[in-house]
């Protein structure tokens, strides 16, 4: 059976910083960087105003998959885990179920410069594959936020898709999207080696 964000003993720490689920009393800080231009220029979908984002922050499919990022108790981004069903033939959807995810991230431009995306970023991939047993793991973004896609390659997700204009901007421009992703086995592979 696959395991769940539910079965997992929280909070998780790296080396400097705790990750743990979210919960409605952290809408205010994750809103006073989601609102900031550069954070939330290629976020799906903008904050608004502060009591509208309270609301819907606290709901159950937002806060299930968000998990806060903290450096010395303070929130310095936000993580995102939508764990699903990979594609299957009906003979062996069920196998299919809960085995892979689609991961994300924002952090406040406060706190860039000092290696915590990065940090946390990979902590989310281990937990995806060492805790919840994945499969698979994908990130998407615009092909033009480059922090975004080079913070993939540096955990070391393979790009599979750049898309040609399949993404709808709210400034009205069809924009190009880029899709990464990571294996278990490759997972597996990277943390055998010696790391430099």
């Amino acid at each position: 059976m696959p395991r769940t964000l539910d079965d997992v003993t929280w909070p998780l720490r790296t080396e400097r910083l705790t990750i743990r689920r979210a919960a409605p009393s952290d809408a205010d800080a994750v809103w006073q960087y989601r609102r900031l231009d550069e954070v939330a220029r290629y976020m799906t979908r903008l904050p608004g105003p502060l009591a509208e984002f309270r609301e819907s922050f606290a709901e159950a499919g937002r806060l299930g998959v968000t998990l806060i990022v903290q450096r010395d108790g303070q929130i310095v981004g936000d993580l995102m885990i939508r764990i699903s069903a990979a594609w299957a033939q009906a003979e062996v959807a069920e196998q299919a179920h809960g085995q892979q995810a689609e991961i994300g991230w924002a952090f406040d431009p406060a706190h860039h410069g000092n290696g915590y995306a990065t940090e946390a970023a990979r902590d989310l991939l281990r937990l995806s594959f060492e805790d919840l047993g994945l499969h698979r793991v994908e990130a998407l973004c615009f092909a033009v936020n480059e922090p975004s896609w080079r913070l993939m390659e540096r955990i070391g997700m393979r790009r599979e898709i750049h898309a040609v204009a399949e993404s709808l901007h709210r400034s009205g421009e069809w924009m190009d999207g880029l899709g990464y992703a990571m294996l278990d086995r490759e997972w597996a592979e990277r943390n055998r080696r010696p790391q430099r």
